[in-house]
């Protein structure tokens, strides 16, 4: 049985850290928690005590275990232009740079198992255990983005796009990207839900990382009858739902000029609003709207980056969390052009503050104007518990719960000389002065929001999901 002594940080609710100083953890051959307490407890130094079994793994003072990140909106095919082509608005993107790129990822195997090796190697490197993916039109494609997450022992929930109409412009370049018909779309979805399950299905339960999701890519590419047959198939099967949701200004207009209403009514009346559903960006909700996804359990991938550039006007993030709806953050590669849940925080915490100064300015000369920010410990819990619920997962440590986790290191123990880009001044400790006393290491939340702002990969050490450690140090 593992065990792993030493400071483990989680959020177990909104606006909460909990700093746990030496807690040791045990967790069974499934992967799943079954010992979490202080390392002094009788029952922690009974284990301890065992000789049997691995040596325990003891973190350093200076270093921290924390949930891994939960990636609620990745377009994996678009990693392959990552970080180019954000000149245009969003439906014009889609038809000169997107469509492309995922067509070529169909016609050639081989790129795409390249692209999606690299992609599990970068999203280790940078701490997400969990990720929410969408795909390409064609289910072999999608199977290889499957294969690749499950052997790089990430837990992935892939989608294979839906999508029956053509959105390519007539004078586009690029080769018309689109199924036969609905029926087709729907016998395709179908097909990969079950070849999806079978690539696992051979293996333990606790180790079938990967899940299929069904994913009608927008609106704008999907007819009523393709929508009303996926809701069907999610609600027979109890298989999850992706999409994107009152993304973009043009994207709104669009859905409104060809269906007569809002998207989030087209996604109603084909029942794609449940429990199981997860939707992309909804910058242009109302209060009204955020209360019907509130009462139909449906969550929210927020994506500050890809926000800014395409949907000209930021996501209401704190009237979403007042409403108690489920929100996590979604990095939304390549509409966003940072792999990094880290970069998402500090987006969403920066948008939160520009919301708020915005609101005081126009609300000047009102009693108590509504707080529109968000802190960093807020913007922790949506990386990691926030995201973990969007997907029916836990996100922090507890006993029964699956040991998704990360190893943080901030500062050396015995200098106190910060790792990578992180300097702690006042615990260097003098060349010719004592050593660091364990209340000097002692982990504060502090030390804690300084690696959350400036902290990067350097300061990333082991990686475990499901108890399997996918990353070394």
């Amino acid at each position: 049985m593992p065990k792993i002594r030493g400071t483990f940080v989680h959020t177990p609710r909104l606006g909460h850290l909990e700093i746990l100083h030496d807690h040791l953890i045990a967790f069974n051959d499934d992967g799943v928690i079954t010992h979490f307490e202080r390392a002094d407890t009788p029952q922690s130094t009974e284990l301890l005590g065992k000789a049997s079994g691995e040596p325990v793994l003891v973190i350093p003072p200076g270093s921290f275990v924390l949930p891994t990140f939960c990636d609620l909106h990745l377009h994996a095919p678009q990693f392959l232009y990552q970080g180019t082509g954000l000149d245009l608005p969003l439906m014009q993107w889609l038809d000169k740079y997107t469509l492309k790129a995922e067509s070529r990822m169909d016609e050639d195997p081989a790129l795409a198992r390249r692209v999606y090796t690299r992609l599990a190697a970068r999203l280790k490197e940078n701490g997400t255990g969990t990720v929410l993916l969408f795909g390409t039109i064609k289910e072999r494609t999608n199977l290889i983005l499957a294969e690749c997450m499950q052997s790089a022992g990430i837990r992935a929930f892939v989608g294979k796009l839906s999508m029956d109409i053509d959105i390519t412009s007539p004078d586009s370049l690029t080769t018309t990207y689109v199924e036969p018909n609905a029926s087709a779309s729907l016998d395709a979805a179908k097909a990969f839900v079950d070849h999806c399950h079978g690539l696992v299905n051979h293996l333990p339960e606790s180790q079938r990382l990967v899940e299929p999701v069904l994913t009608p890519r927008f609106v704008p590419t999907c007819t009523n009858e393709l929508l009303k047959g996926l809701g069907q198939l999610s609600d027979a099967r109890g298989i999850k739902i992706q999409s994107h949701l009152a993304e973009a200004k043009d994207q709104v207009e669009w859905v409104r000029a060809e269906r007569g209403m809002e998207d989030i009514d087209v996604f109603d009346k084909s029942n794609l609003l449940t429990g199981r559903t997860v939707q992309a960006h909804c910058t242009f909700l109302s209060a009204p709207d955020l209360d019907r996804l509130s009462s139909k359990g449906t969550s929210i991938a927020h994506c500050p980056l890809s926000n800014a550039y395409f949907s000209a006007k930021p996501f209401p993030l704190r009237e979403a969390l007042d409403q108690n709806v489920k929100v996590g953050l979604g990095t939304d590669v390549a509409g966003g052009y940072s792999l990094d849940i880290m970069n998402s925080m500090r987006q969403a915490v920066a948008v939160s503050r520009i919301r708020q100064g915005q609101g005081l300015m126009e609300r000047a000369g009102q009693v108590e104007p509504r707080d529109l920010s968000i802190d960093w410990k807020e913007a922790l819990f949506l990386a990691t518990r926030g995201g973990a619920f969007a997907l029916g997962l836990e996100g922090i440590f507890r006993v029964g719960v699956p040991f998704d986790a990360q190893e943080i290191r901030l500062y050396d123990p015995q200098t106190g000389i910060g790792i990578g880009p992180l300097d702690y001044f006042d615990l260097e400790a003098e060349e010719s002065g004592p050593p660091l006393s364990p209340e000097d290491t002692r982990l504060t939340a502090d030390v804690i929001e300084k690696w959350w702002c400036v902290g990067d990969t350097r300061n990333r050490g082991r990686v475990w999901v499901q108890g399997n450690r996918v990353r070394e140090a």
